[in-house]
C-alpha cells in the first residue's frame, strides 16, 4: 500500500469523524448504525456507559463475545469508547481492555468519561487503557505479539485502505486461540477503488466495505481457513444522493468470528460430537457459535474436527466436552450454511 495513500485516507476518516460529525445523529445512512439485536445482559450494561460516549458512537453492530472475565482485550478503531467499556464491565477487575485509535476527537471523549465510567462500574482502579494509533500498525502502538485474548472491532475495519494489513497484525497479537470478533459493513461485489477518494463515502462506512469472497480468500492467505458468520443483517442507504453513486453494490452489516487456529480448509468427519455445559455466563440453556451451530445444554452435537477445535482449544475449552479425537477419519463433513439440524443431533458447518 502506497504510503501517501494510506496518509490521504487516514487523514479524511479522522477529519470525517473528528470534524464533520459531532453525533450519530449527522450520519446520513443508517450503515453505521445498523445495529444487530444486542442480547439483553449488553442492553443492561448499555444503561451504565456515559451520555456522551454513546452520542459519539457509530457502529454497525454489536461485537462483543461473551467469556471474557479475566480477558485482555483489544478494540481496534474503538472510537468514543462505547464496545470498550462494555468489554471492560466483561472481562471485570482482573481483565484489561485496550482502545484503539487514531482520532484525537473520539480518544478526547473516551478519556474524558473514564473515571466516571469506572465509578458507574464500582472499579477501584481502571481496567481500561486508551491508545492513538492505526490498525495496520499495532505494533507501533505498543501491542505486542501473541499478547491479547480476544480482538473485537465495530464499524472501523471497512474505514481502512489497507485491510491486510490490519488482519496480518490480529493474528500477530493474539493468543494462540485467541478470537477476532468483529462486526463491519460488507457488499455484495468488488467496489471500484476510485469510490475510496469520496470523503463522504468513505465516511458512511459504505466506499471501503469489503466483498465477502475477497475476505474470506484475504483470511485463508493469513493463515485462517474458516471464518464464520454470526449474523447478517441488510442495510438499507435511503439517501438518493448516495445511492446514485454507489447504488450498484447490496450492502450488509455482517458480524464474524474468526479464530487463531491451526484450521483445515475444509470439514472434515472424525466421529467428534460437543457437549455443552450450560456455564458460561447469561448463557444457561444454549450457545451459539456461528448463525448454524447452536449447541443446547447437554444435548450431544456432532461436529466437524474445525468446530471441535473452536470449542476445545480456545477460552469455551472449560465450558464444553468433546467426546473423541482425530486418530480416526470419516472423510468429508456433510455440511452447509443455514440453522442446525434439531431433530438428529448432528450439527452443520
Amino acid at each position: 500500500m502506497h504510503k501517501n495513500t494510506l496518509d490521504n485516507t487516514h487523514e479524511s476518516v479522522q477529519d470525517y469523524y473528528g470534524q464533520v460529525l459531532h453525533s450519530s445523529k449527522d450520519l446520513k445512512t443508517n450503515a453505521c448504525c445498523s445495529l444487530d439485536a444486542i442480547p439483553e445482559h449488553l442492553k443492561s450494561i448499555l444503561k451504565k456507559i456515559e451520555p456522551d460516549v454513546l452520542e459519539r458512537f457509530y457502529g454497525c453492530g454489536a461485537p462483543v463475545p461473551t467469556a471474557l472475565e479475566g480477558c485482555t482485550v483489544l478494540d481496534l478503531g474503538c472510537g468514543s469508547g462505547r464496545d470498550t467499556y462494555m468489554a471492560a464491565s466483561l472481562v471485570g477487575e482482573n481483565g484489561h481492555v485496550f482502545g484503539l485509535d487514531m482520532t484525537d476527537e473520539q480518544l478526547d471523549v473516551s478519556r474524558k468519561c473514564l473515571t466516571r465510567q469506572m465509578e458507574r462500574f464500582g472499579y477501584t482502579a481502571p481496567n481500561v487503557t486508551f491508545l492513538k494509533g492505526y490498525i495496520e500498525d499495532l505494533k507501533a502502538a505498543g501491542i505486542e505479539d501473541n499478547s491479547i485474548d480476544v480482538i473485537i472491532s465495530d464499524c472501523v475495519i471497512n474505514l481502512s485502505p489497507d485491510k491486510e494489513s490490519v488482519f496480518r497484525e490480529a493474528f500477530r497479537v493474539l493468543k494462540p486461540g485467541g478470537e477476532l470478533y468483529f462486526s463491519d459493513v460488507v457488499a455484495d461485489r468488488r467496489l471500484p477503488k476510485s469510490l475510496m477518494k469520496d470523503e463522504e463515502l468513505l465516511g458512511e462506512c459504505l466506499a471501503g466495505a469489503m466483498y465477502h469472497e475477497d475476505f474470506r480468500r484475504m483470511m485463508a492467505d493469513i493463515g485462517c481457513a474458516d471464518i464464520r458468520k454470526m449474523s447478517t443483517t441488510n442495510i438499507t442507504i435511503e439517501n438518493a444522493q448516495i445511492e446514485s453513486k454507489i447504488g450498484m453494490a447490496n450492502f450488509y452489516s455482517i458480524t464474524y468470528r474468526v479464530f487463531k487456529l491451526p484450521l483445515e480448509d475444509r470439514c472434515e468427519d472424525f466421529g467428534q460430537v460437543a457437549y455443552y455445559k450450560g456455564t458460561i455466563p447469561h448463557y444457561p440453556h444454549r450457545f451459539e457459535l456461528d448463525d448454524h451451530h447452536v449447541f443446547e445444554t447437554d444435548k450431544p452435537l456432532t461436529v466437524c474436527g474445525n468446530t471441535a477445535a473452536m470449542l476445545e482449544d480456545t477460552r469455551y475449552g472449560r465450558h464444553f466436552r468433546i467426546s473423541g479425537e482425530k486418530s480416526k477419519h470419516f472423510g468429508l463433513y456433510d455440511c452447509g450454511e443455514g440453522p442446525a439440524p434439531t431433530g438428529d443431533g448432528t450439527g452443520c458447518c
